[in-house]
């Protein structure tokens, strides 16, 4: 379930647009699951994830000479929260497009904040914030820990293009074993606003994911990438 918590950063507009970006097999699985894959937060490719700047560390570093506790529990909770990762843009993205999809074929999700905090209502078990992420300097610029969620809400500058929103789940209260991570309950009506085909994609591929959609139960709004369309002149 959704979980408001005022110390994370926000738009304050509900209609603020979202995208996530996959391929076709992802789509399926959240489509015949029902449910939001959220990765584990050490598992991400960037090794910063979920860690703290150099000024931060330092400080900490400090706190934990008497408590070595204390650091270490910072190390392990990593393994404890789970993201699932957004793109914040008012139109779709080529450079999410090229990023996260292969060989002319994927799609993407067309959401809003509001739509993404109803659609984790489904879910019982877990509590769910969402956060746009900050982008700071990690040699100079200090990341607060005052907040548990604060290191994953954090990532350096030269990802500054992703322009990403988090769904966070901090699981180290649940006695579970998470590998790569874990799934959770969305309604997918309402996370999915929505879908739009990869831009560079073949007429058949359009009319597959339509068939898929359709005979899983779904009438989703689905179109092609117009990034690709005729130039008029």
């Amino acid at each position: 379930m959704y979980v408001n918590n005022p110390n994370i950063k926000l738009p304050e507009d509900p209609n603020t647009v979202v995208w996530k970006y996959l391929d076709l097999s992802k789509f399926l699985d959240l489509l015949l699951s029902r449910k939001l894959f959220m990765s584990r937060s050490d598992k991400f490719e960037d090794q910063y994830e979920g860690t703290f700047s150099e000024p931060t560390y330092e400080e900490i570093k400090k706190l934990s000479e008497n408590n070595p506790e204390f650091l270490a529990y910072y190390k392990s909770h990593r393994e404890k929260v789970v993201v699932s990762s957004w793109h914040i843009n008012e139109y779709e993205s080529f450079a999410m497009w090229q990023i996260f999809t292969q060989n002319s074929e994927g799609l993407a999700i067309q959401s809003t904040i509001g739509r993404l905090q109803k659609a984790l209502e489904a879910e019982k078990d877990f509590n769910q914030f969402i956060g746009e992420v900050n982008y700071i300097d990690y040699k100079k610029e200090y990341i607060p820990f005052d907040d548990m969620f604060f290191p994953f809400l954090f990532k350096r500058k030269s990802f500054q293009y992703e322009g990403e929103v988090r769904i966070i789940a901090d699981l180290s209260d649940k006695d579970i074993k998470i590998n790569d991570g874990l799934k959770i309950d969305v309604d997918i009506n309402q996370m999915i606003e929505k879908i739009y085909i990869h831009p560079k994609s073949e007429n058949w591929y359009k009319k597959l994911v339509i068939e898929l959609v359709s005979k899983l139960g779904f009438d989703f709004e689905i179109e092609k990438s117009d990034l690709e369309s005729d130039i008029l002149i």
